[in-house]
This record gives structure tokens, C-alpha cells and sequence, in this order.
């Protein structure tokens, strides 16, 4: 089974963002993601939902 949570950096790489970029968009709350102790985390699934999210609402 594929890891479901990933790190910023592991975000950032699949997004294809800067690790800077992918940082404000969680601070901001633009993409959904938790903190644990301190450091950023989220769900693959809840990413790919956002990306069909936004593909979604740019077509319109």
C-alpha cells in the first residue's frame, strides 16, 4: 500500500513547487494539510481532490 501521508518537500516535489511556495499555500490554508508537532503534512488523497478541485473550477 502506497504511503498516504507525505511531507512538504514530498508535496512540493508533486506539485512541482518551490518547497517555499508549498509552505505559504498551506499556511494561507489554499492547500489542505495538518500540522504534526511543527511540521507539515497531507493526504495524497485530499491533494488529488484539491487538484481536481482547481482543475474544476478554472473551466469555469
Amino acid at each position: 500500500m502506497p504511503e498516504d501521508i507525505m511531507t512538504l518537500k514530498e508535496v512540493a516535489e508533486y506539485l512541482k513547487l518551490a518547497e517555499k511556495t508549498a509552505y505559504r499555500l498551506a499556511a494561507d490554508g489554499k492547500i489542505p494539510g495538518f500540522k504534526v508537532g511543527g511540521s507539515w503534512r497531507f493526504r495524497k488523497t485530499a491533494i488529488e481532490v484539491w487538484i481536481d478541485q482547481q482543475t474544476t473550477k478554472n473551466r469555469t
